[in-house]
């Protein structure tokens, strides 16, 4: 079994394009800069092929999926 993923974020990589909120709007909202704004913690199952396009999809590469129990 796939150990448990969440989202992170290399802040100083990221530059509010949003596409992660639109590839994941049930996780992912922005704030009024455009940044992502997220709840910690693992993701479900269901949503993990969408969250791992989220992060390949990130025009700089600024969204990860990490390992939730390393936190």
């Amino acid at each position: 079994m796939e150990a448990d993923l969440e989202l992170a974020v290399d802040w100083t990589a990221c530059q509010a394009h949003g596409l992660c909120a639109e590839l994941l709007p049930e996780h992912i909202t922005l704030d009024e800069w455009g940044y992502p704004l997220f709840r910690r913690g693992p993701l479900p199952p269901r949503t993990l092929k969408r969250a791992r396009r989220a992060a390949a999809d990130c025009p700089v590469l600024a969204l990860k999926l990490t390992s939730a129990q390393g936190s």
